[in-house]
């Protein structure tokens, strides 16, 4: 049965050194939920500029219903300049004080949380008054649907106060091993191993799941019920990594939206991420086909040796 997902945040173009994509955490998790088959819906703001609307004609373009993008006359469309290390791994500057930094609230934003299966947000979104203030509202109206934290700590793009509030209201908590340590310094907690970490993050704000991604290495997650699963990587070839996080978020919603267990949903979204870092940019498409490939074919995985204990 299809799923309505909605995902709250920066749509914003990714400047790479050899092109421009279009980007942001929650618009690249909604176009890989719509590839799977469900209803992605995305809440954002562009500038009304050259930039803006050759999103809007994209977002289109792409399949994504434009319905809750808003437009700003006096902030520009986001961008963010990104570069990469010799791994493939992403850096970011982000420019402040764009359109997505003023997003509204609705009454048809506000409705349609109330009737969704899943919001997903993060921290970046949080960085302006504005926007927070209507992810606020937001949150509040969505009812009992199951709340995603995609964290997402990007440099002088938080807080505290942001990161705590996120956290208590999620059900799901996603952050890569980078933040794993972050995290914690914001928290002012130690940690001695990443799954005590988890095991302490999900009891302390009463969350369903907590997941940790490892890029090349995989993913960890651990669930409300004690549950504890770590699949390991896929040696490929990667491209670039960018979107293949939010691809794994997709992978992962969309399987637990379907009944799947914990393990299920987080050897999905491995798979799927693991494509799209074979790819260019983050809205390369991935079809059925492809992710029945990778199931299917005898590749080498990349295991982290302190979390083989937890291979299902």
């Amino acid at each position: 049965m299809k799923k309505t997902v909605v995902a709250y945040g920066e749509l914003l173009w990714d400047i790479l050194p050899n092109d421009t994509v279009l980007g942001g955490a929650p618009f690249n998790f909604v176009y890989r939920i719509n590839s799977l088959g469900n209803t992605g819906i995305m809440i954002s703001r562009l500038g009304q500029d050259e930039l803006g609307l050759k999103a809007h004609e994209q977002v289109l373009d792409l399949g994504i219903g434009t319905d809750l993008l808003q437009w700003d006359h006096t902030y520009p469309t986001g961008t963010v300049s990104v570069s990469f290390d010799d791994d493939h791994n992403p850096d970011y500057v982000i420019v402040p004080n764009v359109a997505y930094d003023f997003i509204e609230s609705t009454d048809l934003e506000n409705t349609i949380a109330a009737e969704a299966d899943c919001v997903c947000f993060g921290t970046l979104i949080q960085r302006s008054e504005t926007s927070r203030r209507s992810l606020e509202l937001l949150l509040d109206n969505a009812g009992a649907c199951l709340k995603f934290l995609d964290i997402n700590l990007r440099k002088k793009c938080y807080t505290k106060e942001t990161v705590l509030y996120s956290l208590m209201k999620a059900d799901i908590l996603k952050l890569n091993e980078d933040e794993v340590f972050e995290l914690a310094r914001i928290l002012d907690v130690k940690i001695d191993t990443i799954p005590d970490f988890c095991d302490m993050i999900a009891e302390t704000y009463s969350l369903s799941y907590c997941l940790v991604t490892f890029a090349e290495y995989g993913a960890y997650g651990c669930s409300e019920n004690g549950g504890k699963v770590y699949v390991p990587g896929y040696d490929i070839d990667p491209i670039d990594s960018l979107g293949s996080g939010d691809a794994f978020s997709a992978g992962f919603i969309h399987t637990i939206l379907c009944g799947a267990t914990m393990k299920d949903a987080c050897m999905s979204g491995n798979v799927l991420g693991a494509l799209v870092a074979t790819q260019k940019g983050a809205t390369s498409p991935v079809t059925a086909d492809d992710i029945e490939k990778l199931k299917m074919m005898d590749h080498d995985r990349k295991i982290r040796k302190e979390l083989e204990k937890y291979i299902i």
